[in-house]
């Protein structure tokens, strides 16, 4: 694994965050809403319920794509795409940043998804079914297809650096987020707007994980149905929305003058080379994306104060990653020193676009020395043994944060962010 020396030391800070998902349609939203222990899980609103076995979801509530997009134009984009926008609105908002001529070949976009347009897909399938072939939309593929976020957010901001987007599941924004990292050290951008977007509270999406018996079946008690690492969750809550970063080379932030947010400093991935679904034993591949994601940030494991965790509420996937922390950060980890949360536990899991969001909330947690609780933890897994911030925020200096991210495949990336104090 190289380190950031062996591609020029260029240092990448972030600069912006855009985030919606169940919580909130804001950064400020979902964060206020995370230290209230706000739950984003309710019944589902957005299609017939009739038959389905799980009956909630995360949706993101009180959108308007109308706010971010012409109503012609809207028709023409998957909800993901919609998502994406809406974030890339509010980080570049934040940042300042504004593409001109000059630097619009050295701005990038690198925006990651798990499905894309799920819901296009199934519209039109229908479509298809009822009428033939006649009446599916001439823009049905560019609705649908994952890279058009990266695409419409390159086109509304006129950036024609890079332009990429990932597809690896559940890890696809945090792969996202670390591969643009390395485009700018390597010197092939000054900026990147990256991050992951997902939209998949669909009768398919719900209905296909339901099948797999992945998500969570308290239907009569939604918000308290995600239970990361308590001995009685059973499964995960779909969640939608957006989490989107603006990284940009150090030198060119401080030269337009920019409020820096963090540095991101680490990046991690490894495959498990296992099963379609399930986690490697003592979650190793886990374990060696963490371990190579603080090689290259050339830091200790004792120096990070806070990993935001993968962590989805599945009695499998919970357990081998709070194994995998374990034996990365030994008995710091065991001694409750080191602080780990899963925020799944209020916005759900969003799938391709949770690396993203939750990249957003652990530069977030760096900035107001404050770590989101893991809520409704009632009694711990005793495969679970760490400090999970049990239900309520807790003030920490944190100074060095990990965050997590693991998918289907067996596919796993960690990022490593450090405040920023300069």
């Amino acid at each position: 694994m190289q380190d950031s020396k062996t591609f020029g030391g260029r240092r990448v800070v972030v600069t912006g965050i855009g985030m919606l998902c169940g919580v909130g349609n804001t950064a400020p939203q979902v964060w206020d809403g995370l230290l209230a222990g706000k739950s984003g899980m309710a019944e589902i609103t957005h299609f017939d319920l009739t038959g389905h076995s799980v009956t909630f979801a995360a949706e993101v509530k009180g959108f308007d794509a109308h706010d971010f997009v012409e109503k012609k134009e809207a028709r023409k984009m998957g909800r993901f795409i919609h998502f994406a926008l809406a974030a890339a609105d509010e980080a570049m908002k934040q940042s300042g940043l504004v593409v001109t001529p000059d630097i619009a070949d050295n701005v990038g976009v690198h925006i990651g998804s798990g499905i894309g347009g799920f819901d296009v897909i199934e519209r039109e399938h229908t479509n298809l079914m009822l009428g033939g072939p006649r009446k599916i939309s001439p823009f049905f593929i560019p609705a649908a297809i994952i890279n058009l976020a990266a695409g419409h957010v390159s086109i509304r901001y006129g950036a024609k650096g890079p332009n990429e987007a990932t597809a690896t599941a559940c890890t696809s924004s945090a792969h996202s987020i670390g591969d643009a990292f390395r485009i700018i050290q390597r010197g092939d951008a000054d900026v990147m707007i990256a991050g992951g977007t997902e939209a998949t509270i669909t009768p398919l999406g719900v209905g296909g994980f339901a099948a797999m018996r992945a998500l969570s079946t308290r239907n009569d008690d939604p918000t308290h149905a995600c239970r990361p690492f308590d001995k009685d969750r059973d499964g995960f809550v779909v969640g939608e929305g957006a989490g989107i970063l603006i990284l940009e080379d150090l030198d060119f932030a401080k030269a337009r003058g920019a409020k820096i947010l963090a540095e991101i400093i680490g990046y991690g991935l490894s495959a498990d080379a296992f099963h379609m679904t399930g986690m490697a034993a003592d979650g190793e591949g886990c374990f060696r994306a963490m371990k190579h994601a603080l090689r290259v940030a050339d830091i200790a494991p004792d120096q990070i104060d806070y990993v935001n965790a993968h962590a989805t509420s599945t009695p499998l996937g919970d357990a081998m990653e709070s194994k995998a922390i374990e034996n990365v950060f030994g008995e710091r980890a065991l001694n409750h020193e080191l602080l780990v949360s899963s925020t799944k536990s209020m916005t759900g899991h969003l799938l391709g676009g949770a690396g993203g969001l939750e990249a957003g909330i652990t530069i977030m947690a760096m900035q107001q020395q404050i770590v989101p609780p893991t809520m409704n933890i009632v009694e711990l897994d005793p495969a679970c043994r760490l400090n999970y911030v049990p239900n309520k925020p807790q003030d920490a200096k944190i100074d060095y944060a990990l965050s997590n991210s693991f998918g289907f495949g067996g596919t796993n990336g960690s990022l490593v962010f450090k405040r920023w104090t300069e």
